[in-house]
């Protein structure tokens, strides 16, 4: 990936914008999920959001699964080694709001001009305790099959291990050994990845944990590391999917927008005219304007459907994200300034929109294992 100089461009609408993100199908994610014996799972959706500042990265990753395990877990290519104080669990209330402030909108322009019929025009503007796994008699396993446990701890409901493996076959009999269904033809992507020495992320659910806390939903799982790599590893999530998968990554820089450098970044048509009735079936017809543009680009695009400064945006589909839900999603660079308290709102006039330093691009992707061979 790489960071360009800022431009303003959003797809921009007023309406429909929760039911566009509800009507496009995703299913996507940085890595496979591994269930327990022979229970079937699969990864049905996924959003991403990747705060990048020199080489210092913050993933977090929401996700959804089909299926009713006993447990699950999530192995990810990572590029070092991870440890706990790098690992906190987030809020999907702040990977909504972001999904929502960058979400496709219909504009509405009225002319005001009281001498002639109003006139209306639609357009789209693109604008810490130890966890069973790892018992000694487990790490003893795991190194005679080359795999070594670098970490092992909890945070939240789930059960974290860090490992690495000198090559892909101990690591999938070490997976399978402790229980672990690997998907097939996870082989060839986990041994390209051990060649480029990374380790391997997996995070176990601990139902007893999750019962505690209540709710249906896992909540959003953020890691924090520093590395010259500035990549997504997606090719993991193709062994488990059905079909292919769509993946909304958002990105989070000081300035400009990301692109990828390995696959076309394309734009969403933008200033363009649409019948007023269009209004009433937006998120219809963006979802089928993405599918035609995706096809004529034989469908090894990665779309571009926002990249704009956090500070505002005209129109807005949301508010833009707080400094309290900017840090928690990682933006480590912003000031120090503290937001006001409800009764300081209360008290004091509205203050304009402030810029945060903050510049947010949003990335569709569809792709299976045959359009993108590679990751982003």
């Amino acid at each position: 990936m790489k960071t360009l100089h800022p431009f303003r461009r959003a797809i921009s609408s007023t309406a429909a914008v929760f039911a566009l993100s509800a009507g496009l199908p995703a299913a996507a994610f940085c890595g496979f999920y591994v269930a327990k014996a022979d229970t079937d799972l699969f990864n049905e959706s996924s959003k991403v959001v990747l705060v990048r500042d020199g080489d210092r990265t913050v993933i977090t990753m929401a996700n959804d699964y089909q299926g009713d395990p006993t447990e699950f877990a999530m192995v990810i290519p990572v590029p070092t080694i991870i440890t706990k104080e790098q690992v906190h669990i987030s809020k999907a209330s702040i990977l909504k709001h972001i999904d929502a402030y960058t979400a496709p909108r219909l504009v509405e322009y009225f002319d005001d001009n009281p001498c002639e019929p109003r006139v209306m025009y639609d357009r789209i503007k693109s604008t810490g305790r130890r966890v069973e796994m790892a018992a000694p008699n487990v790490r003893r396993e795991a190194g005679a099959l080359g795999v070594t446990i670098e970490e092992s701890f909890s945070v939240g409901e789930y059960d974290i291990l860090i490992l690495s493996a000198k090559e892909s076959g101990g690591l999938q009999t070490w997976l399978s050994e402790n229980g672990y269904k690997v998907p097939d033809g996870a082989d060839k992507i986990l041994s390209s990845y051990i060649k480029q020495g990374m380790k391997f992320f997996v995070a176990k659910v601990n139902l007893k944990e999750k019962a505690k806390i209540g709710g249906e939903m896992l909540r959003p799982i953020a890691v924090a590391f520093e590395s010259p790599k500035f990549m997504l590893p997606i090719r993991l999530g193709t062994v488990n999917s059905k079909g292919k998968q769509d993946l909304f990554v958002y990105t989070l820089t000081k300035k400009g927008r990301v692109e990828t450098t390995n696959y076309r970044t394309q734009k969403i048509p933008s200033g363009k005219e649409i019948p007023v009735f269009v209004k009433n079936e937006f998120g219809d017809f963006y979802k089928s304007m993405w599918e035609e543009t995706t096809k004529r680009e034989n469908g090894t695009g990665v779309f571009m459907e926002y990249a704009w400064d956090m500070g505002w945006c005209d129109p807005c589909a949301a508010d833009p994200l707080s400094q309290a839900e900017l840090r928690e999603l990682g933006v480590f660079w912003l000031d120090g300034d503290r937001e006001l308290t409800p009764t300081q709102r209360k008290l004091m006039p509205p203050r304009p929109p402030r810029a945060q330093n903050v510049y947010v691009t949003r990335l569709h992707v569809r792709y299976d294992a045959k359009s993108f061979p590679e990751d982003l």
